[in-house]
């Protein structure tokens, strides 16, 4: 382990206890050895003993920084896992982050411009409206258009902390693999290093400019969400310039309910959008805490959402998106068998699996959940057991579909807030029945055909030569493998020539030798020994000389 990374650790370790997490572990996780290690700690006490503990947990998590805030901002939605107080504690990181000095903001701002803020725009104002994690927002208004914008800038050194937190992270990793043996299957470094890509991206706003016009163009006309305007232009690392919208947040219950929000059209297009953007587009937001979703005002019988920050975004490749696709669809049918088998099939679990026990335990699971709505499913606790049954079956992690079940959680926490009688199979079977007979059969079969059309339309009067050269080319390879065969078969002639030589040399030369001792002239032994040797010389000339083939 790096110094930073010690440094980093032992910053993390000092936090929590400052704060008292310690003290809000059950009974059952504090045996006698941690007992024996908090108090060889005796320097680092609880700070903050007059704040309730979500306050505690809060503070602790903005103070070591993004990594952890947005820890916390996942937590905030599941209330199924947490009381009230801890869940609207957390949620304050959503947008809630103490914001950083204005002068620094407009440092900032005017470093990427290049020129002065008032020189683009008016209005501008230091209080911030709103502060997260990683950035915070300002507005303004665009001068050459008059329209109101927002500027959403990095806070100072962020970049720092969380590479810091990384680097540890990535320490920790290595060290879980080594102490645990386990790291073919859990593949911890592996997840690590895909939520460091992750993260890091989220650090480039230029980015994010780009995520966010993708995701507009792939919702232009949705009735179901709104992604405001990028000023493409106006977009570098450290700086994003966009429309300003206004809209309700998500999980402003009370206000929603004020305007007459149809909560049960709200939920269902949630899952509407986020099985659109996994199967259809391929391309998810992957960061859908409440603090990045708003609801519109207009319309409330008709409402939508209205998205933002697109900085973390997700992508599955066509094997994993048809295999999920699958087994979700066999999870609605409680094709359990067939769900087993698509993990065996897509490597997730060793070929060696003992498949109807893994459907067995599958079942085991699953089944409890149907027939249940919303709010009496917990997907935190299924993903639980589940886990508990992988490290029977050996299942593989998939890092590439952890952002996927990040994603997952939010949707669960957003619908719980929302409309917890969702019939989410309801909701989900109809599109995915629909994305599979899309991907599969003659259907399927002719859109593939028709989207090649062009490039085989290009290619097509080039066929004739192209049929032809390879003709071509086939016949000169056969005859050069001709030349190769007669070529080996004289070289395997001489040799075994050239050894039957050498072999019979020996043999005359042995036979003289013995002769010598047997007999009382010399002719015959010696002339044994000359043809012997002149064999040998006639077999040293027949070898085949080294060639390649």
């Amino acid at each position: 382990m790096t110094g930073a990374s010690f440094r980093r650790g032992y910053q993390v370790i000092r936090t929590a206890l400052q704060y008292g997490l310690d003290d809000m572990l059950p009974a059952k996780l504090t045996p006698w050895y941690y007992k024996l290690l908090r108090g060889s700690l005796f320097w680092l006490r609880n700070q903050h003993k007059d704040k309730p503990s979500g306050e505690r947990l809060k503070l602790a998590m903005q103070e070591l920084g993004p990594v952890y805030i947005k820890f916390g901002q996942m937590l905030s939605t599941r209330r199924d896992l947490l009381s009230d107080e801890w869940a609207e504690e957390l949620a304050m990181l959503q947008d809630r982050v103490p914001p950083f000095c204005s002068t620094l903001a407009r440092e900032a701002i005017e470093a990427e411009l290049g020129q002065s803020i008032d020189s683009l725009f008016d209005d501008f104002d230091d209080e911030p409206l709103a502060s997260a994690s990683i950035s915070q927002v300002h507005t303004a208004t665009l001068k050459r258009t008059g329209e109101p914008v927002v500027l959403k800038v990095l806070r100072p050194n962020v970049e720092v902390q969380v590479k810091a937190d990384l680097e540890l992270m990535t320490q920790s990793a290595r060290f879980v693999e080594w102490v645990l043996g386990d790291g073919n299957r859990l593949r911890p470094l592996e997840v690590v290093q895909d939520y460091e890509n992750t993260i890091l991206g989220e650090l480039n706003l230029k980015l994010e400019a780009h995520n966010a016009m993708k995701l507009r163009g792939n919702f232009q006309d949705s009735d179901a969400i709104y992604i405001p305007y990028v000023y493409e232009d106006l977009c570098y690392p450290r700086l994003m310039v966009m429309e300003k919208v206004e809209g309700i947040p998500v999980s402003d219950i009370e206000a929603l309910t004020a305007q007459g929000t149809n909560f049960k059209l709200l939920a269902e297009r949630g899952v509407e959008l986020f099985f659109t953007q996994v199967f259809r587009d391929n391309f998810f937001h992957a960061d859908m805490h409440p603090g990045n979703i708003f609801v519109s005002r207009d319309h409330p019988d008709n409402p939508y959402y209205i998205g933002l920050d697109c900085g973390i975004m997700g992508t599955l490749t066509e094997e994993d998106q048809r295999y999920l696709a699958e087994n979700f669809l066999a999870f609605f049918n409680r094709d359990y068998k067939r769900i087993a088998q698509l993990y065996v099939e897509s490597g997730w679990v060793s070929a060696n699996t003992d498949v109807p026990a893994f459907e067995q335990a599958i079942k085991a699971v699953c089944e409890p959940m149907f027939n249940k709505p919303l709010n009496e499913i917990s997907f935190g606790h299924v993903l639980l057991e589940l886990f508990r049954t992988a490290r029977r079956f050996d299942i593989v992690v998939q890092p590439q579909l952890v952002l996927l079940e990040k994603t997952l959680l939010y949707i669960e926490g957003l619908g719980r807030q929302l409309y917890p009688e969702l019939d989410l199979w309801a909701t989900a079977k109809p599109f995915l029945e629909n994305w599979m007979a899309e991907q599969v059969g003659a259907k399927a079969m002719f859109k593939k055909v028709q989207s090649k059309a062009p490039y085989w339309s290009d290619k097509l009067p080039e066929l004739p030569e192209l049929v032809y050269d390879n003709l071509k080319l086939g016949k000169k390879l056969m005859g050069n493998y001709q030349q190769l065969i007669d070529r080996y078969l004289s070289h395997q002639e001489r040799a075994h020539k050239s050894n039957y030589l050498l072999i019979t040399s020996a043999v005359l030369v042995i036979c003289g030798t013995i002769l010598f001792g047997q007999m009382d002239t010399l002719w015959l032994p010696c002339a044994c020994i000359v043809t012997g040797a002149a064999v040998w010389l006639l077999g040293w000339r027949a070898r085949p000389r080294k060639r390649k083939f």
